[in-house]
C-alpha cells in the first residue's frame, strides 16, 4: 500500500441519466435519406447555417434585404454562378465589395481567366502591371468621376456596354444589368491599379464614398429582419460594415434585430467583433464559419434553393 491517502467517493451523489438535461438528443441526429437541408443535423454549425438560411428565406418572404459581402478569394474560386443565381432569383438585394473583387471579377469578364502567380512575379517586378486591367479600370473610374458614378455601378456599365466576353460570370454586369446595388469600399494602396500613373486618387477616393454613401442608405431597410453575410472579407468590410451601422443610427433610422453572419477560412478578430458580435448587441443574431469557400458557398446556395423551394 503506498503512503499517500486517496479520496473516499463512497459518498458521492449519483442520479439517473433519464432524468438529466442532455444537449444531444436522436432527435437531433442527420438522416441520411432526406434531402440536405432536412438530413443535416440540428447540432453546432449545422443547426447555425440551417437557422441563418431560414433567416435568409423569411427576409425574403417579408421584402427585407440580403445583403451579400465578398473578398477577391470567392471570384477566384469560382463561385460567381451561385451568387448570380441568388440575385436572380431576388434574394439579393445589395452587393458589397473590396476592391480586389472588381480586379478579379473585371478579368474574368474581359479576358476569361484571373489571379497571376504573385511570388514568381514579385520577384522581377511585374507584379499588378497587365496594362489592360490596370489601365482600364483607372480609366473607368476617372470617368466615373466626372460623370458622378459609384465604383461598382461604373465597372459594371462599362463591362455591358462593351460587350465583356464573359459578362454573364460577372458579378458587377450581372448586378448593373438587374438593377442591384454594389458597392465597392477601396483602400488606397492595396489595389494593383494603384500601381500605376493612369490610377487618380481623386477619382477613386470620390466613387468609393459614393459608393459607401449608397451603402447607407440601403441599410436603412436592414431593420428587423434583414440579414448581412460576410465572405471571406477579413479587413476592409468589417470595417465599412460597422461605419456604414453607425451612420444609419446616427441619423435617427431604426436598426435593430437583423442578422449577420461570416463565412470564412480562418477565425478573424474584424468579422467576429465588428460584424458578427458588435452589431447585434441590442436584437437578432450574428453567426461565423469556418471553411473552404468553395465548398461553404455551394452549401450554402443548395440550401438556400432547397428552403426557396419549400417555402
Amino acid at each position: 500500500m503506498g503512503k499517500f491517502k486517496e479520496i473516499d467517493l463512497k459518498n458521492l451523489k449519483k442520479y439517473s441519466v433519464l432524468d438529466r438535461p442532455s444537449k444531444v438528443h436522436i432527435t437531433d441526429f442527420a438522416n441520411a435519406e432526406k434531402t440536405l437541408f432536412v438530413s443535416m443535423p440540428d447540432i453546432l454549425a449545422a443547426k447555425d447555417i440551417k437557422e441563418l438560411t431560414d433567416k435568409c428565406v423569411k427576409a425574403y418572404e417579408k421584402g427585407k434585404p440580403v445583403f451579400l459581402a465578398l473578398g477577391g478569394h470567392v471570384i477566384k474560386c469560382g463561385l460567381a454562378p451561385f451568387i448570380i443565381s441568388l440575385m436572380e432569383l431576388g434574394l439579393i438585394k445589395g452587393l458589397i465589395a473590396n476592391g480586389s473583387v472588381v480586379i478579379h471579377d473585371f478579368e474574368i469578364a474581359m479576358f476569361g481567366k484571373t489571379s497571376e502567380d504573385v511570388a514568381s512575379a514579385l520577384e522581377d517586378g511585374s507584379f499588378g502591371m497587365a496594362t489592360e486591367t490596370c489601365d482600364t479600370i483607372n480609366e473607368i473610374i476617372a470617368q466615373a468621376y466626372e460623370d458622378e458614378l459609384g465604383f461598382g455601378e461604373a465597372v459594371g456599365k462599362y463591362l455591358l456596354e462593351n460587350h465583356a466576353a464573359n459578362q454573364k460570370l460577372s458579378l458587377l454586369a450581372s448586378a448593373y444589368r438587374m438593377n442591384i446595388p454594389f458597392t465597392i469600399h477601396v483602400a488606397i494602396g492595396t489595389d494593383i491599379v494603384h500601381q500605376h500613373e493612369s490610377a487618380d486618387g481623386a477619382a477613386i477616393g470620390a466613387c468609393t464614398l459614393k459608393d459607401f454613401r449608397i451603402l447607407c442608405n440601403q441599410f436603412i431597410n436592414l431593420d428587423d429582419g434583414g440579414v448581412f453575410v460576410n465572405f471571406g472579407s477579413a479587413v476592409v468590410i468589417p470595417e465599412v460594415f460597422l461605419k456604414a451601422i453607425t451612420v444609419v443610427r446616427n441619423l435617427g433610422f431604426p436598426l435593430n434585430n437583423f442578422y449577420t453572419a461570416v463565412f470564412d477560412m480562418n477565425l478573424h478578430y474584424r468579422p467576429i467583433t465588428n460584424i458578427v458580435n458588435r452589431p447585434t448587441l441590442s436584437g437578432g443574431k450574428g453567426y461565423y464559419f469556418v471553411g473552404h469557400h468553395e465548398i461553404m458557398l455551394p452549401l450554402f446556395y443548395n440550401l438556400l434553393l432547397e428552403k426557396l423551394k419549400n417555402a
